[in-house]
C-alpha cells in the first residue's frame, strides 16, 4: 500500500474512534460484536491450535486472544498491528497475558522463524491500487507459516462498491493459493458477503 492509502486507512479508524470510543469493535471497521466473532469461529476451523505458535495480522484490539482461550490451551499468540491506536489498546488489553506478545508495523517487511499458523480477519480488505499488494502479502503469510494460513476477504459478488474497502474475486483467490499450498479450502456460507480461505502445507 502507498502512503496515501496507509494515509485514508488509518483516518477512517481515527474517525471511527472518535465516533464509537476504542471499546466498541465499530471502531475496527467491524458491523458489530457478532460480526467479527462470526470471523473468528470460521478462522479457527483451520486446525488444532493447542501447543501451537499462532500469528494473528492485523489483530486490532487483540480480541482474537481471548476468543482463542476459550477453545485451545498452552499455545503462543502473537499480535500484529500497523494501527498505533489499536497497538496500544491491545497491548493494554492482553500484553501481560502468558505467551501473549504483540508487535507494531507492517506485516510486510517482517520475518517470523517459527509460526505454525498465521490468521487474518480483515486485513485484506482495504482498497490498494497495487493488485499485487494482495498477492504478494497472501504468499508471504504462507511462506511466513510452518502448517497453514486462515484469512477472510469480502466477496466481490455480493459486498457493494466502497470508497476504502476492497471486496476479492473468491475463484482468483483460491486458484492462487492452490499453487503455493498442498490444501486449499474455502468457507463462504457464515456471512452474506464475506468468504474464508484455509491455506495448508
Amino acid at each position: 500500500m502507498n502512503i496515501i492509502e496507509k494515509a485514508n486507512m488509518q483516518s477512517f479508524h481515527e474517525h471511527r474512534l472518535n465516533e464509537f470510543g476504542d471499546l466498541s469493535v465499530k471502531s475496527l471497521g467491524w458491523k458489530n460484536t457478532m460480526s467479527q466473532q462470526k470471523r473468528f469461529e470460521i478462522l479457527i476451523q483451520i486446525g488444532d491450535l493447542n501447543g501451537t505458535n499462532v500469528l494473528d495480522l492485523g489483530c486490532g484490539y487483540g480480541d482474537l486472544k481471548p476468543f482463542l482461550d476459550e477453545h485451545f490451551e498452552n499455545f503462543t499468540y502473537i499480535g500484529v498491528e500497523h494501527m498505533p491506536e489499536f497497538f496500544r489498546i491491545a497491548q493494554e488489553n492482553y500484553g501481560d497475558l502468558k505467551d501473549t506478545y504483540f508487535v507494531q508495523g507492517d506485516f510486510s517487511k517482517m520475518t517470523f522463524e517459527d509460526v505454525d499458523y498465521i490468521l487474518a480477519s480483515g486485513a485484506l480488505g482495504y482498497k490498494c491500487q497495487n493488485e499485487i499488494y494482495y498477492w504478494e502479502t497472501i504468499a508471504h503469510m504462507i511462506k511466513s507459516a510452518n502448517k497453514g494460513v486462515a484469512f477472510n476477504m469480502l466477496d466481490e459478488t455480493k459486498f457493494p462498491e466502497h470508497n476504502l474497502l476492497k471486496a476479492h474475486n473468491k475463484s482468483k483467490v483460491v486458484d492462487f493459493c492452490s499453487k503455493l499450498c498442498n490444501h486449499v479450502q474455502v468457507i463462504d456460507n457464515y456471512l452474506e458477503d464475506d468468504f474464508t480461505v484455509f491455506a495448508l502445507k
